[in-house]
């Protein structure tokens, strides 16, 4: 494990190189870690952001100082207490939450050409037909690996690999919300409308980002998720039992 500096009031706890040649293992360890930080509720610590294969933490320089009377410096002494927690409760938690399942979502997603904007140039890359996309897109299983980007945005590993195509080259000015994209080797959801490169194959009409619930994400970090295909007409159904979270992206033809 290596404590970097990421600014001067941020560090990351990089708790591995590799994500690709392990990504399960490699995932459970970032969030073990993710999860002993925040049970050790160290003095200072404003936000825990686990990633692939690190979690970023973010701290107020001057709590730091004075809760510890530090003669080392903020970030030595905030380095100090990360490694005290980590390694202190470290056996202790492997054995609590040994056997622990993440949570399984199952994600509704039209992959109509009303919204798979770029179903035809993925087709392109990949060599696969449209319906083939379709078909190995919907039956894998993924797993939440980050959030980021936009608030709620999704970054899912497990992509069949068949399905990797290259970001866009010209990313579009709005994506419109509940976008599933395919991003290089991953795949991912768009929470809000925003800037984005990603090769839209379809979206779903759930609201992954809502700022008044706690937790404002529909998705965590470790979560596995499905997508289910579902045809227009159900998600217009959808939007009408839940007007709350019809978009104004809806009819957007791209």
């Amino acid at each position: 494990m290596k404590i970097i500096p990421l600014g001067d009031s941020a560090l990351v706890v990089r708790v591995r190189e590799e994500f690709e040649d392990a990504p399960d293992e490699t995932l459970d360890e970032v969030l073990r870690v993710f999860h002993l930080l925040q049970r050790a509720a160290i003095p200072g610590v404003i936000e825990l952001a686990p990633a692939y294969t690190s979690v970023a933490v973010f701290f107020d320089p001057v709590v730091i100082l004075k809760s510890s009377d530090a003669t080392e410096g903020v970030f030595d002494e905030l380095a100090t207490r990360i490694r005290s927690a980590i390694s202190g409760a470290s056996l202790r938690h492997r054995r609590r939450t040994a056997g622990s399942t993440p949570r399984l979502i199952e994600i509704p997603a039209c992959y109509d050409a009303e919204f798979g904007f770029d179903l035809e140039r993925v087709a392109e890359h990949t060599k696969l037909s449209t319906r083939k996309i379709v078909d190995l897109h919907s039956a894998g299983e993924y797993r939440v690996a980050c959030i980021g980007f936009v608030p709620g945005f999704t970054f899912l590993a497990g992509l069949p690999k068949n399905l990797a195509t290259p970001r866009r080259d010209e990313p579009r000015k709005e994506v419109p919300p509940g976008s599933v994209g395919i991003g290089g080797a991953q795949t991912g959801i768009y929470p809000l409308c925003s800037p984005g490169g990603w090769n839209l194959i379809g979206r779903t009409p759930l609201k992954l980002f809502d700022p008044i619930k706690n937790p404002p994400t529909l998705l965590c970090p470790g979560d596995r998720v499905r997508f289910r295909a579902i045809t227009r007409e159900e998600f217009a159904a959808f939007c009408e039992v839940h007007p709350g979270n019809n978009e104004r992206f809806l009819t957007h033809s791209g």
